[in-house]
């Protein structure tokens, strides 16, 4: 692969839904390791295809509040542990996908984020073991219907609309490394440029505490919060969220 990371796709050409791995020249179908995981087969990808969200979880675990510079512009302290939520595995979307704006709500908001992939079954694992329960990263847009979440008290509603966690465009896999820029953009305007040295809670750590909490399965998702600069969407625009490592996250507002 050369100097290239491992960046793999999920992508649906003509019904099927296939594994890609990107290099120089574009993408090729990717096959089965004997090793394990996957490696190119040789064979180009040829469009028209249409991609898809890289994994499929059976759950979407988010962090709220974990950026310093996040809480210094909420002037909220800093949590002493990870605020964790849910959103159902129906909110996924892949690239491209539109967002639809929920009839009840009155204020939906991007929020540009790092996101983390589990590739072995976790439950109960120490901080140091994390690592190797890590298949890879990804990024995410935690949509939020900020208005029903004023309203409600609890998240579940305002996160959980489907569409509401688009994530891709592809899985890098292997570490997440420790000094990722994570920029998001509304109809070409910079709105959020955050790096993850800014986390209060680090990946290991936070993959730790909610492995304690609930079991994580291969392909379940992570969501690591959020930097500053969130704010509202209207119908017609465009978010887009990109990091140089995975590429770029584009999805409009319906």
């Amino acid at each position: 692969m050369g100097e290239y990371p491992i960046r793999l796709y999920r992508v649906l050409q003509n019904g099927h839904a296939m594994l890609a791995i990107e290099d120089a020249q574009g993408l090729q179908i990717a096959e089965p390791a004997p090793e394990g995981g996957f490696r190119p087969s040789g064979r180009r990808l040829d469009k028209p295809f249409r991609l898809l969200p890289p994994v499929v979880p059976s759950k979407i675990i988010c962090i709220g509040l974990n950026y310093h510079s996040h809480a210094r512009e909420l002037q909220m302290p800093v949590p002493k542990t990870p605020l964790v939520f849910l959103k159902p595995p129906t909110a996924l979307a892949g690239p491209g996908e539109p967002i639809h704006y929920p009839a009840m709500s009155s204020q939906v908001d991007y929020e540009g984020e790092l996101a983390v992939v589990i590739g072995r079954e976790a439950r109960g694992i120490p901080e140091e073991q994390v690592p190797e329960h890590i298949l890879g990263y990804t990024l995410a847009n935690d949509i939020t219907a900020r208005d029903l979440q004023k309203q409600d008290g609890q998240w579940t509603r305002a996160k959980g609309f489907d569409g509401f966690c688009p994530i891709g465009p592809c899985l890098v896999l292997g570490p997440v490394p420790e000094d990722l820029e994570i920029i998001t953009y509304l109809n070409g305007q910079l709105k959020q440029k955050g790096n993850t040295a800014d986390f209060i809670f680090g990946i290991g750590e936070i993959v730790s505490f909610v492995s304690h909490i609930m079991t994580l399965f291969p392909h379940d998702i992570i969501l690591t919060g959020t930097p500053p600069g969130v704010g509202p969407m209207q119908r017609g625009d465009k978010v887009r969220v990109e990091c140089s490592t995975i590429g770029t996250l584009e999805n409009a507002l319906r």
